[in-house]
C-alpha cells in the first residue's frame, strides 16, 4: 500500500433545528476549518486535532503518499441543503473516479442528513463504490455520535469511532484508521453490528463520567485482547429517521470471533441501560445553586446552557440563561465575575464596533427562536450595555479539542450588563475552548460563574478549572431529553430513553 485517497465530510444534523447548512456554512470556518481541496487540504488539516490531521501525520511518518480530494465540515444544524451536499459529494466522487491509489480513508461524522438524503454518509459511500468498486480497501473514522446505518456498514470495510466525549482523541482515531488499513482492513474482513433499542441523551454520553468512562476504557482493552476492531457509536439523538440511535460494531478477519465479541458487548450494554441518567436544572434553579456554590468556591462554577448548544444544531442565540442571571442579580453579587458565551448576534457585535470600547449602547440582544417543541424561547434582552472589548474574531486556538486551529468568528464584542460579561460573536460556535472567553478579555479562571452554550465539549477545557458543573434546561432548539422531541419517523420499537 503506497497511495491512499483521502477525503472528509463532517456534519452532525439535528432535524429539529431551525437553520439549514448551506454551502456558506462549509466555507465560513466558524467552528471547522474552511472547506479545502487538494494539496491545500493536507497543508490546512495536517497540524490540526481533527481525524484527518492524525491520519495525515501518521501517513507522512511512514512515508506513504496521500492523494487528497476534498474536506468540508460545518457546525451542527438542520439538514444540509441539496446544493451543499451535491458540491461535496460530486467533488469527492469525481476525484476518486480518476483512480491511481491503493486504498481510501474518509474522515466522516456519521450523523449527517441532507434535504434529499436521510443517510448522507451512506449516499456518499454508495456513489464512491459505484466508481471504485467494492474490492478497494475503504476505512472511515466516525464521530462518537454517529448514527451508523446498514448501508454504511455494508459499504465500508471498517470504521473507528472516537472513544472520548469531549472528543480529545480525534487525531488518534484518524491514525488508528491508517493502522487498520496497514493491518489488512479490506475485502477479507468481516463486520458485525448490533443496534441498541433506545436513545442516549447527549449529556450522559460524556466519557468524563460513568458509565461511559469505564465502558470505553474496557472497549479499548477488549480490542487488543480479542483481536477485534470495536466501535461504540452512541448516536446523535435528534435525527428523525429510522436508523437514529446507538450502534456497536466490530471488524476483523475472523467472522465468528467478531460476532461473538460484539454480541457480548451489546448484551452488557442492554443490561446497563438504566445507568444513563443525569440531573438537569431549570434556569433559575441553576443560577441559585451556582450562586450558593460560588460563595465559598475557589474556582468558577459553570452552568451548561445545553439546549442552546450550537454543537447540537442550535444557533447559540437564546437568552433564557441570561435573563435568569439578571433576575437573580448574579452580576451585582459578583460584579465583572459572571460571564456568558458565546452569544451569536452579528447585529449586536457590529453595533458595538460602531460605538467603540467604553461606549454605552442600547440594543436588543439575542433572539426568540422556535424550540424543538414548537414553543418560542425567551424574548431578546433589550437593555443598555457597556462595550468592554472588541475583536475581529480571528485568533489561534490552544484547547484540548482545538489546538492548531484558527477561529473565525467575525466582528465580536464583550458587552457588560448589570455586572454580567457576555461574549458576542457573529456566527454560531459552542464554548469549547478557554480562548473563546480570553480573546475578548475575559479570564475564565477569575470568574465566579461561567455560562457555556454547550452540552459536553466544554468539559475538556473547563472541567480542570471549575469547582462544580451544572446542566441547565433553558428553552432552546436542542432537547436535553430526547423523549421530548416530536418524533415522526423513529420506529415504535425504539425507546426514547434507556
Amino acid at each position: 500500500m503506497k497511495k491512499i485517497f483521502v477525503a472528509g465530510f463532517q456534519h452532525e444534523t439535528n432535524t429539529f433545528a431551525p437553520t439549514k447548512a448551506d454551502w456558506a456554512a462549509f466555507t465560513s470556518g466558524t467552528a471547522f476549518p474552511r472547506a479545502c481541496q487538494g494539496a491545500a487540504m493536507l497543508e490546512a488539516l495536517g497540524p490540526t486535532s481533527l481525524p484527518m490531521g492524525g491520519f495525515i501525520r501518521h501517513a507522512h511518518s511512514l512515508g506513504l503518499e496521500l492523494v487528497p480530494s476534498m474536506w468540508a465540515g460545518a457546525s451542527p444544524s438542520a439538514p444540509i441543503t441539496r446544493d451543499a451536499f451535491e458540491r461535496i459529494a460530486d467533488t469527492i466522487v469525481h476525484d476518486a473516479a480518476r483512480g491511481g491509489f491503493d486504498a481510501i480513508y474518509l474522515d466522516l461524522h456519521g450523523a449527517a442528513v441532507a434535504e434529499h438524503a436521510d443517510d448522507a454518509e451512506g449516499e456518499l459511500l454508495q456513489r464512491l463504490r459505484a466508481v471504485v468498486g467494492m474490492s478497494i480497501p475503504l476505512v472511515a473514522s466516525l464521530d462518537l455520535h454517529a448514527n451508523v446505518t446498514e448501508r454504511m456498514l455494508r459499504l465500508c470495510h471498517a470504521y473507528s469511532a472516537y472513544r472520548t466525549y469531549p472528543h480529545v482523541d480525534m487525531a488518534a482515531t484518524g491514525a488508528r484508521c491508517l493502522d487498520y488499513l496497514l493491518q489488512g482492513a479490506g475485502p477479507g474482513w468481516h463486520t458485525h453490528a448490533r443496534r441498541l433499542p433506545f436513545l442516549l441523551p447527549l449529556n450522559m454520553q460524556t466519557t468524563f463520567m460513568e458509565p461511559a468512562a469505564g465502558l470505553y476504557q474496557r472497549l479499548e482493552q477488549a480490542e487488543a485482547e480479542q483481536s477485534v476492531k470495536l466501535s461504540f457509536a452512541m448516536g446523535f439523538p435528534a435525527a428523525d429517521f429510522p436508523e437514529c440511535g446507538p450502534v456497536l460494531c466490530g471488524h476483523g478477519p475472523d467472522a465468528a470471533r467478531v460476532q461473538t465479541v460484539v454480541n457480548q458487548w451489546a448484551d452488557e450494554l442492554l443490561a446497563r441501560r438504566g445507568e444513563w441518567k443525569m440531573q438537569l436544572y431549570a434556569p433559575d434553579a441553576a443560577v441559585q445553586e451556582a450562586l450558593r456554590l460560588a460563595e465559598h468556591a475557589t474556582q468558577p462554577v459553570l452552568i451548561a446552557d445545553t439546549q442552546d448548544n450550537p454543537g447540537a444544531g442550535a444557533d447559540s442565540n437564546t437568552t433564557g440563561m441570561l435573563h435568569a442571571l439578571l433576575r437573580a442579580g448574579a452580576g451585582r453579587r459578583f460584579p465583572g465575575q459572571v460571564a456568558l458565551g458565546l452569544m451569536n448576534d452579528s447585529a449586536a457585535a457590529q453595533a458595538a464596533h460602531s460605538a467603540g470600547v467604553g461606549a454605552q449602547i442600547t440594543l436588543s440582544l439575542g433572539r426568540s427562536v422556535r424550540t424543538f417543541n414548537g414553543e418560542p424561547s425567551d424574548a431578546p434582552l433589550t437593555h443598555t450595555f457597556t462595550v468592554r472589548q472588541l475583536s475581529d474574531g480571528t485568533f489561534p486556538m490552544h484547547g484540548p479539542m482545538t489546538a492548531g486551529g484558527t477561529a473565525h468568528f467575525g466582528p465580536s464584542a464583550c458587552l457588560e450588563v448589570e455586572g454580567v460579561l457576555i461574549n458576542v460573536v457573529s456566527g454560531p460556535c459552542q464554548m469549547l475552548d478557554q480562548d473563546f472567553f480570553r480573546f475578548l478579555g475575559v479570564a475564565p479562571e477569575a470568574m465566579k460563574i461561567l455560562v457555556a452554550k454547550s452540552s459536553v465539549h466544554f468539559r475538556a477545557a473547563f472541567a480542570p478549572i471549575c469547582a462544580e458543573i451544572l446542566v441547565a434546561k433553558a428553552p432552546g432548539p436542542m432537547a436535553a431529553d430526547p423523549s421530548e422531541l416530536p418524533w415522526r419517523h423513529l420506529p415504535d420499537s425504539m425507546a426514547r430513553l434507556p
